[in-house]
Order: structure tokens, then sequence, then C-alpha cells
């Protein structure tokens, strides 16, 4: 389950009017179900030395995938057929764990907030999907 995109080496990903790049990942920007399709797009745009076509995968980007997942999503991980994420609901927000489904799409929060970075990271690091 993935796709490519074309990218900015700014950061940027390449909008459908395949001149602007948009900062977020999201249905506007151009999308291909292989690296060779997307090669053959780069090879007709200007300063191709500074654009580069990545993969878009759950789990390098789940808030696409996933679009129940709100908030800022700071460590990711896969677990079987899960998506494990650190998220913060909201700036100043408590961290909280997400549990990402790839085969039904659905999104699971666990019931424990976490105040600081340091201790969700130690959550995180030891979650484990039953």
């Amino acid at each position: 389950m993935s796709i490519f995109a074309v990218q900015s080496i700014a950061g940027g990903f390449l909008d459908e009017d395949l001149q602007n790049f948009n900062k977020i990942f999201d249905d506007w920007c151009v999308q291909f179900e292989d690296y060779d399709d997307a090669m053959t797009i780069v090879q007709t745009l200007e300063n191709q030395e500074s654009i580069v076509v990545v993969e878009i995968t759950p789990l390098s980007y789940p808030k696409y995938f996933f679009s129940s997942l709100q908030g800022t999503v700071y460590l990711t991980r896969q677990i079987n057929d899960k998506i494990i994420c650190t998220v913060e609901p909201y700036m100043g927000a408590s961290f909280k764990i997400a549990i990402c489904d790839i085969k039904t799409g659905s999104v699971r929060f666990t019931k424990t907030n976490y105040k600081s970075i340091p201790s969700v990271e130690a959550a995180f690091s030891n979650f484990s999907v039953d």
C-alpha cells in the first residue's frame, strides 16, 4: 500500500497544476502508482536537480491514509497490520498514542495521556498490540 509523489528538496509536494509545491501532502498533490510514472513527470519539469520522487506509505505519512488522525504526528512504527503513532492532538495538548489499522482504516487512541515527550517516547518504545 504505497503511492509515489514528486517532492522539492525544499520539502513541498508537487501540486496538480504541475507548477507549485504544497507543504502538506494531500489529495491536491500529484500521485503516481509507480516510480517510473513519477519520473516521467519529473523529466518535464524545470530545475530537475532540486526535485525527487518519494514513496508515500502509511508509515511515512499516516495522516494521509488515516483521515481521522488529527494533530501533529511525531513518531511512527508498524506492528503487524497496525501503524502506531505518537500524536499531539493540538498545540499544548497532552500526547496520545494512536493505533491505526491498515486493513480497516480505523484509528483509536489509548486512554492514557502523556504530559511530556520523554514519557510518551518511553510508552511508545514499549508499546505492543495484543
